[in-house]
């Protein structure tokens, strides 16, 4: 499942550098992930390293864009093979 940035954002700008797959970005008022390339840090990490530094605890799971452990393997696999 990729994650989403909800309205809580401060836009500290502290979780964009803390993405391995570059999915975070500013959006217009606030940051906001790529559920192409969120793989919640699968193959990276073992977890969500925008979690771990977010100090108002703004990312969740995004329920639009569920996915297994092993989607999310292939998803970084996948991304990783195009660069």
């Amino acid at each position: 499942m990729a994650l989403e940035i909800n309205d809580e954002c401060i836009n500290c700008d502290v979780c964009e550098p803390e993405c391995p797959n570059e999915a975070i970005s500013m959006g217009e008022e606030i940051y906001i992930i790529n559920p192409n390339l969120c793989t919640e840090c699968v193959g990276h990490f073992d977890t969500p390293q925008c979690m771990e530094v977010c100090p108002v605890e703004c990312i969740e799971k995004d329920p639009a864009h569920a996915e297994t452990k092993d989607e999310l393997m292939a998803k970084y696999e996948q991304l990783q093979a195009g660069k």
